[in-house]
């Protein structure tokens, strides 16, 4: 042990070095910070209307919404008026093994949209050969009097 030295040549080290370890997971940490602000969905703000008698809808194949403004749009897809009959058209092709009767539609339209623009949506729909949809609206709360 001479010349101040702390390991002998015969002894092993059996410390850890974490330092590679720190160093990977800190880029990994800065990789998931910059890429998750990339994942983020965009949502459609729709405030809806409160009903006592809502329920849950689990299935739905077609899921229209109208914001505040009367833009409308399809799965998330702005959308003209002009374009849904020929858009659930496609989709109706594109599912073959589903009969027309069979399709659904869910309107979500904000509780500002003018009550025209949603008979319009309606009659678009039914149009295209969906006659089954629902208007979807928030459960009423006791503390809710509207």
């Amino acid at each position: 042990m001479a010349g101040g030295s702390r390991f002998d040549q015969d002894e092993a080290i059996s410390d850890i070095n974490v330092t590679p370890l720190v160093d990977v997971m800190m880029v990994l940490l800065i990789i998931f910070m910059v890429t998750a602000s990339y994942i983020s969905h965009k949502t459609i703000t729709v405030k809806l209307p409160k009903a006592a008698t809502a329920t849950d809808v689990s299935s739905k194949n077609l899921s229209f919404a109208l914001d505040a403004s009367s833009n409308l749009y399809l799965d998330g897809t702005p959308i003209d008026f002009a374009a849904i009959e020929t858009s659930i058209l496609e989709r109706q092709q594109n599912y073959p093994d589903t009969p027309t009767d069979q399709w659904q539609a869910l309107i979500s339209a904000d509780i500002t949209t003018p009550h025209g623009a949603v008979v319009k949506l309606i009659d678009k729909v039914r149009k295209s050969g969906v006659l089954d949809f629902a208007i979807q609206v928030e459960a009423l709360n006791e503390q809710d009097n509207e």
